[in-house]
């Protein structure tokens, strides 16, 4: 098997890594050797996720041959768990890009349709924090930005673990929300639509020139408007990048300098999601959800009201359980897209 689970190479990476991170000189920068730590844990995860199928599998199939009538359910039921990590193999061997593996940026934005849509922004933002906690990634909200009446004007998330991009840039769109709105004294049913952005988080040795002078940056009270559920100190951090018109916030620290480097970290993975852009041309397909957060343009319906159902647009994969959706099961839709992506 080739690409992502070539194993023979993935093995020689890791021997290749264990001898640089054993030389005390690599401790002298930090960030280095702590992204040498992280791709190593990375290659060793998959190799010992591939062998521990393979070596299962070997020992079912002699199995058989020796066991008997009353083994074979046991051992049935044993190859079904197999087959669901087999699936989960499968699945990763989609996930071969250059930035698959690593972390990334959510954000949530809602459109036209004011209390609505800055409800459902707020909705999508527990289902994701739900998919993070479900799969075992570490969830962060970086900047949160609260409605004036319920919900949120926009939020910054920041997923950790392995394949954390891979898997959730198929969000990245227009998500449309059909139900009887809780905000309407006539009950009537309602329309809304929030837009979904992901970018990966590019580590320090992509070399992005960021200009002193072509930086704007604000300090701001985070108790104030939007972000007084995430932080009480005087430590909000705001940077506008002018030449591209670029803004990143981030609270979630108490230290104001903490949150402009992370800030920072954000600043520099979407300019260079934005470099990316031009030389390929796609702007469009990796940014476009921004232009028209309309009818439409949306990549999933979730539909509460007269039945429910959520639907892809993509891979045409629906469910009628809506609420388990919401609740951060959406492992299933992802996969369904990322089948008919590569």
């Amino acid at each position: 098997m080739g690409g992502l689970f070539d194993i023979d190479s993935n093995k020689q990476q890791i021997k290749d890594l264990e001898e640089e991170i054993s030389n005390p000189n690599i401790w002298n920068n930090i960030d280095k050797a702590n992204e040498i730590n992280k791709k190593l844990s990375s290659l060793k995860k998959i190799v010992d996720g591939y062998q521990n199928i393979y070596d299962n599998l070997v020992y079912y199939l002699e199995l058989l041959e020796i066991s008997s009538d009353n083994e074979l359910r046991e051992i049935s039921e044993n190859l079904i768990e197999l087959e669901k990590e087999v699936k989960d193999l499968e699945i990763n061997t989609l996930l071969n890009k250059e930035y698959d593996k690593d972390n990334c940026y959510l954000e949530i934005h809602p459109g036209a349709g004011g209390t609505e849509s800055c409800d459902w922004a707020s909705m999508l933002s527990r289902m994701y924090q739900r998919y993070a906690q479900n799969n075992n990634y570490v969830c962060e909200v970086l900047d949160e930005q609260k409605g004036e009446e319920a919900g949120i004007k926009s939020t910054t998330l920041h997923i950790k673990g392995l394949y954390a991009y891979g898997y959730l840039k198929c969000e990245k769109g227009v998500h449309r929300l059909i139900r009887i709105s809780p905000f309407d004294s006539n009950s009537r049913r309602h329309t809304s639509f929030a837009s979904v952005s992901v970018i990966p988080e590019i580590n320090n040795d992509i070399d992005i020139d960021i200009k002193e002078n072509d930086l704007k940056i604000d300090v701001y009270h985070s108790s104030g408007a939007g972000g007084q559920s995430v932080n009480t100190s005087n430590s909000a951090v705001r940077i506008t990048h002018l030449p591209t018109n670029t803004v990143v916030t981030c609270q979630n620290e108490r230290s104001q300098m903490k949150n402009k480097e992370e800030a920072m970290k954000v600043l520099k993975s979407k300019l260079y999601q934005i470099e990316l852009e031009k030389k390929e041309k796609e702007m469009n397909k990796l940014k476009g959800i921004n232009e028209s957060i309309n009818f439409g343009s949306q990549i999933r319906s979730y539909v509460l009201e007269p039945y429910t159902l959520v639907k892809d647009a993509r891979s045409g994969y629906e469910t009628s359980q809506a609420d388990k959706v919401l609740d951060g099961n959406i492992k299933e839709l992802i996969e369904s897209v990322l089948k008919i992506s590569n």
